[in-house]
């Protein structure tokens, strides 16, 4: 304790503020004593420390662990009382003795404690969420290769991920990620029970499951999903509301019996039907199953914010990933610790956004996220070396003056259907005339 004490007073006099604005010094210092990981000893580089690098690394993809590190100050002055440049691979030893584990709990805690901060807008008073899954690269060495590839022909290990995103902040609540030779279903289980009161998930087709939806809304009479249907779903009427909104009920497959015994028979759910023009029928399924309390044209509306979390993966992966094609990691237990911190540090930035936009009372979508991102970490390197307490009153600045980061909003695009291009040939072909 007498290091975390040290640690605390230490850091109160450091330029790392530009986290401790919305992470503070006693959540890190949780992390580090909940996982088992706060040292006795003195070190120039404990584990606090360490944790306030994962997260910089997080921000600053471009940038070298030992200059991030410089740029941060976090190392603490040796016998001398001065402060030499710490050697890289001090930093990468006190990095890997630091492991995963905290950084897992900092993100949930840190998730958390976010979420229940963000009260915006919501439908039919829930609010929206979305799952779905993605994948990360990783380098390929030993280690990694326990995470597996994606296919036979690929030339790296992949990390699949599965993330609880609001559609209306992007903020992640929670994830769950591991080897992709396992399912996103098999994920996602894992986030039952991680969606707020009150709230609407809304799955890709990929997840339809009668285990997961079943876990999922029997956490509360208040949590719901959404889902859209497949082609071949079996199904029977049991009530109509309308021409194309009904109550049904569907079988439950033997394999899922089998996994989960004590799921019955059948199921059922809310089908909303999607006529489209050309007489096709599109349409999802949803646990919100009265009518009057969760009218046809809210939940058509809520439908089509499905791609909400493929936007925010693609901020993320192409602006603070800086579109790299792996994660720096070399090991295992470093891949975990780097995602964590990657997670952590993007909603920093959603926050920073969520902020700027109720300052300008617009929705947090329309302010830029590759502005903010560049403004926050000019902001963030341009404070290193300054007195305490700079970056959050710049960070304040900038929420002031961000209307040069506020987006036009949305317009409703034509529908252009998908076309197949004509396969070229491999010599070329006269055709006979009529």
């Amino acid at each position: 304790m007498k290091e975390l004490h040290l640690t605390t007073e230490f850091c109160q006099d450091r330029d790392i503020d530009s986290f401790t604005k919305h992470i503070p010094l006693e959540w890190i210092e949780e992390a580090v004593t909940q996982t088992g990981r706060a040292s006795v000893r003195k070190r120039r580089f404990p584990a606090e420390q360490a944790a306030w690098l994962v997260l910089g690394i997080g921000l600053l993809r471009n940038r070298s662990i030992s200059e991030v590190c410089d740029k941060l100050e976090l190392a603490f002055p040796d016998a001398k009382g001065e402060l030499p440049p710490l050697a890289t691979s001090s930093i990468i030893k006190g990095k890997e003795k630091l492991g995963a584990a905290p950084m897992k709990h900092l993100f949930k805690h840190t998730a958390t404690q976010w979420e229940q901060s963000q009260t915006f807008d919501d439908v039919c008073g829930l609010k929206l969420l979305s799952v779905d899954g993605t994948q990360f690269k990783t380098q390929d060495t030993p280690s990694n290769r326990h995470f597996g590839y994606a296919q036979s022909t690929t030339n790296f290990p992949s990390v699949l991920a599965v993330t609880l995103m609001s559609t209306r902040t992007h903020l992640i609540s929670d994830a769950a990620f591991g080897p992709i030779t396992q399912s996103e279903i098999h994920y996602a289980q894992q986030l039952v029970g991680s969606a707020p009161e009150h709230s609407l998930t809304l799955f890709d087709r990929g997840f339809f499951s009668a285990e997961l939806f079943t876990s999922w809304q029997g956490v509360s009479e208040n949590h719901h999903w959404l889902t859209p249907i497949k082609s071949k779903m079996r199904y029977e009427i049991t009530e109509s509301f309308s021409d194309y909104d009904h109550l049904i009920t569907m079988p439950i497959s033997p394999q899922a019996k089998k996994s989960a015994p004590y799921l019955g028979d059948t199921w059922q759910a809310r089908l909303i039907q999607i006529p489209t023009p050309k007489g096709e029928i599109k349409g999802f399924i949803t646990s919100c199953a009265c009518p009057e309390k969760y009218p046809l044209k809210a939940l058509l509306d809520v439908y089509w914010q499905r791609w909400e979390i493929e936007r925010g993966y693609g901020e993320l992966k192409q602006y603070q990933l800086s579109n790299k094609p792996a994660l720096r990691s070399l090991k295992q237990e470093g891949i975990y610790q780097e995602l964590w911190g990657i997670l952590t540090s993007y909603n920093i930035v959603r926050l920073e956004m969520a902020e700027m936009a109720k300052a300008h009372k617009v929705e947090p979508l329309r302010i830029s996220f590759i502005n903010a991102l560049y403004l926050i970490q000019d902001e963030f390197l341009w404070c290193s070396g300054r007195s305490p307490g700079t970056i959050p009153k710049k960070l304040k600045e900038l929420r002031e003056n961000g209307k040069r980061l506020i987006l036009p909003e949305k317009r409703k695009r034509k529908a252009y259907p998908r076309t197949v291009l004509a396969k070229t040939q491999k010599y070329p072909v006269r055709y006979k005339r009529k």
